[in-house]
Formats: structure tokens, C-alpha cells, sequence
């Protein structure tokens, strides 16, 4: 089965993106093998290598980045999950994509945003930073405009009057996905 991982692109305290990385991972359920990766597990120092790490083949990363690196190559693709914020998505996120070498090459990358622009300057972000680690991202993308906090209930169902609004954007951006990553893997 199709081994998909959800990130979640922020480690701030009270943050909402971890209820919308959940809800997302419950969509995928279906349709491939789910798991959402937490970045707050991933304390990976900021990069400050001399080298890239995609033209460094002597390269000895430490060992909080090559937990990531070796959790990040066991998928198949990938949906990252990002707030917002100052017109871009998330520092530890963007950092979390700066430290990859190849472990993205050619796999895709479902976008899920959420802020004042539903997220849109992160995704715009994020569309010019993956090809550079050798990621495709997947051409649709989800926009949650709503307010994150308000919009699930307490066992982290999307409310009703919502669902009508996001399930079907989510469910075709999963579908996508599970396509991208199925046809790259061959």
C-alpha cells in the first residue's frame, strides 16, 4: 500500500495546524497507509552546513536531522499541513525541507494551508521550495480559509456546516496524491 506522510508545519505553542494535520490524515485513511509526522518529534537544528546537502556526498548530518532525513525516505508521498505566517509558510517547516538531500526526489507533495488567505502565500512558498529537494507538488491544493480553532468539535470532526465546503476539495487532492505517488514509485 501507498505510504503517505502528514507533516505538521508547526511546533508553536497553542497551535491549530496539528487539528487540521489530523483531519487530514483521516481522509487519507481509505486510500493509503497514513502517518502524521509531528515536527515538534523532529528538533532539527536550523542548517548551517557549508555545503548543501544535495552536492555534499561526504555529508555527516547530525543526529536529530538524520532521524528526520530516514523517517522522511520511507514514504511514498506527502502532505504538508502549514499555517501561515508573514506571507510564507513556517520557519521550522521551511527548515524541515532545507535539510533533505534526496529523500523527497521525485515523490509528490499534497498542500494543505490555513491563514487570513487560506494559506495561499505559504502554499505559493512552498510550490518554489520543494522542486528544489526533487519534490513534485501536487497542482491542487487546500485553502482552509476558516478559523482552525472554531472549525473542528472535540473529538476532531470538521463541523457539519463546514464539511460540505472542505471534504470535497480534500478528498481530490488525497485521490491526486495517491495517483502522483503510485505512478512515481513505478
Amino acid at each position: 500500500m501507498t505510504k503517505i506522510a502528514v507533516i505538521v508545519g508547526s511546533t508553536r505553542e497553542n497551535r491549530q495546524t496539528d487539528k487540521l494535520a489530523r483531519w487530514v490524515a483521516t481522509k487519507l485513511e481509505s486510500k493509503a497507509d497514513v502517518e502524521v509526522l509531528d515536527l515538534r518529534d523532529y528538533p532539527i537544528p536550523l542548517l548551517d552546513e557549508a555545503i548543501s546537502p544535495r552536492y555534499n556526498p561526504e555529508r555527516k548530518p547530525d543526529a536529530k536531522t538524520k532521524k528526520w532525513l530516514d523517517k522522511v525516505a520511507e514514504f511514498d508521498g506527502y502532505v504538508a499541513v502549514t499555517p501561515e505566517y508573514n506571507r510564507a509558510t513556517s520557519a521550522v517547516l521551511k527548515n524541515a525541507i532545507d535539510v533533505l538531500a534526496y529523500e523527497m526526489e521525485d515523490k509528490p507533495v499534497a498542500l494543505v494551508a490555513h491563514g487570513v488567505t487560506g494559506g495561499a502565500q505559504a502554499v505559493a512558498n512552498l510550490r518554489s521550495a520543494l522542486p528544489g529537494v526533487g519534490a513534485v507538488t501536487v497542482p491542487q491544493a487546500v485553502y482552509f480559509n476558516d478559523n482552525v480553532a472554531e472549525a473542528f468539535d472535540d473529538k476532531g470532526e470538521l463541523k457539519p456546516e463546514l464539511s460540505e465546503k472542505y471534504n470535497p476539495q480534500i478528498e481530490a487532492v488525497a485521490d491526486k496524491l495517491v495517483r502522483y505517488a503510485d505512478v512515481l514509485k513505478r
